[in-house]
């Protein structure tokens, strides 16, 4: 398959890289600033130098950009997608915005199936994300079905109906990451409340609900350098408030989450890993 990938950030160039080692598709690239698609050029990528070029004669056009405002910029206002295009959209956006970006896409001929995927960049260089595949058209979730098979763990592949169904799934996803985030750190200020380090914070949180971030992000928390950012600060920020824009009910632990991230972005770490705001707390001298 010919597929145009437009946006190498992080995680594009991780799903390019394995789109490229599955040995069954042709990937051109596509991204605002040339340079951040060195790897995947490096990886057997085409580069385009514009939208236009990437996606001509492609079987599949892909997008994964920063959010709803650079798919409209990029995609939607310059008319970029001719009728009969497959488009798959990985980037995280709200329901309202995928059942928006379908509307656009029906209104033109094009075949839109909302694809996010859930995970970080160790499990994207692993081929074992968690993905979504939502859309109103069969053929056009049997395409992307057989492009994300690349990087899918195939027991949290999941077809869905609609794409704003999707958006929904992966949104739900990030909450839990943000809320566990946030419970790891307020239970590490506790334990600092009664003279226990970190450390033995994570240690006791093996037997609880928590485990699985303690773990998870436990090298970050104890010093890990986290400019070597797998999910960047800025980018779940971005994610918790379509969350709070989503819901039409309060979220209280998600806005504490948020809370925290934003702190973090205010202390310069935007663009370092989110579990900052583990290590943040760790860092607070036990009295």
């Amino acid at each position: 398959m010919r597929i145009a990938f437009l946006g190498t950030g992080r995680m594009g160039t991780e799903l390019v890289l394995r789109l490229i080692s599955s040995g069954s598709h042709d990937v051109v690239v596509w991204n605002r600033t040339p340079d951040k698609a060195h790897r995947s050029v490096a990886g057997g990528a085409k580069l385009a130098f514009t939208p236009e070029n990437a996606i001509k004669g492609a079987d599949l056009v892909m997008t994964c950009l920063f959010g709803p405002d650079a798919v409209e910029e990029i995609v939607m206002a310059p008319e970029l997608l001719p009728e009969g295009t497959v488009w798959a959209d990985v980037t995280t956006i709200s329901p309202e915005d995928a059942k928006r970006q379908a509307e656009w896409a029906a209104a033109r001929g094009v075949d839109f199936v909302h694809s996010p995927v859930v995970g970080t960049l160790g499990p994207a260089r692993a081929g074992m994300l968690g993905v979504y595949v939502g859309g109103a058209c069969p053929r056009a979730r049997e395409v992307v079905h057989e492009a994300v098979k690349a990087y899918a763990d195939p027991e949290r592949l999941r077809c869905m109906e609609s794409a704003s169904e999707a958006a929904t799934a992966k949104l739900l996803a990030n909450l839990a990451l943000a809320v566990t985030a946030q419970g790891v750190s307020e239970a590490i200020r506790l334990g600092a409340a009664q003279n226990l380090t970190a450390e033995r914070v994570l240690d006791l949180l093996g037997s609880t609900g928590l485990a699985w971030m303690a773990n998870f992000k436990r090298d970050f928390t104890l010093g890990r350098d986290t400019a070597e950012a797998q999910f960047s600060t800025n980018a779940i920020a971005k994610d918790v408030r379509l969350m709070l824009h989503t819901s039409n009910l309060p979220l209280p632990a998600t806005s504490a989450a948020l809370e925290s991230l934003v702190q973090v972005q205010r202390n310069g770490g935007g663009e370092h890993d989110f579990s900052e705001m583990l290590q943040v707390e760790a860092n607070h001298p036990v009295s």
